[in-house]
């Protein structure tokens, strides 16, 4: 038995799109403005935000990739360069010799404040700014409604 397509309304064709766009263009902008003012791209600042947040900011890799939406070979190339910055390093896990620990060095925890003001401010501009605190409101939860449904939470 063929299934039939649910193909989108004029209505929901232009809200696809509009999100589309708004979602890129602002990570885009994001990604763009840290990589000009910091010297890193959105995915490093997320590691090291995540890290910092941890117990004494360490967290297992594994953990890590899937507290960031990323790939074990995608955070594994990110902590590599974060290790030649000097922002990360990489411990065996003392209980599971497979495992490695990624840990906030004093260098990373300087480098993601250095970052944080600028990128925060970014984030208030170009996101905040331009919503009313009705929509703000919606906006979260509708991104809630959606994170929920999405991850299964």
């Amino acid at each position: 038995m063929a299934v039939m397509t649910r193909w989108l309304d004029p209505d929901e064709q232009r809200t696809w799109r509009a999100f589309l766009t708004a979602s890129r263009a602002l990570a885009e902008t994001l990604d763009r403005e840290l990589q000009r003012d910091a010297g890193m791209p959105h995915a490093y600042y997320e590691i090291l935000v995540r890290l910092s947040e941890a117990p004494d900011r360490r967290l297992r890799m594994s953990e890590l990739a899937e507290a960031t939406g990323s790939s074990r070979s995608r955070l594994s190339h990110a902590a590599t360069r974060l290790e030649a910055s000097g922002w990360i390093r990489r411990e065996d896990c003392p209980t599971d010799r497979r495992g490695q620990i990624a840990v906030l060095t004093d260098d990373g925890f300087a480098a993601l404040a250095a970052a944080a003001p600028g990128h925060v401010e970014g984030v208030r501009r170009h996101l905040f700014d331009a919503l009313s605190p009705a929509q703000v409101d919606q906006l979260r939860r509708i991104s809630e409604a959606l994170a929920d449904h999405l991850t299964g939470s």
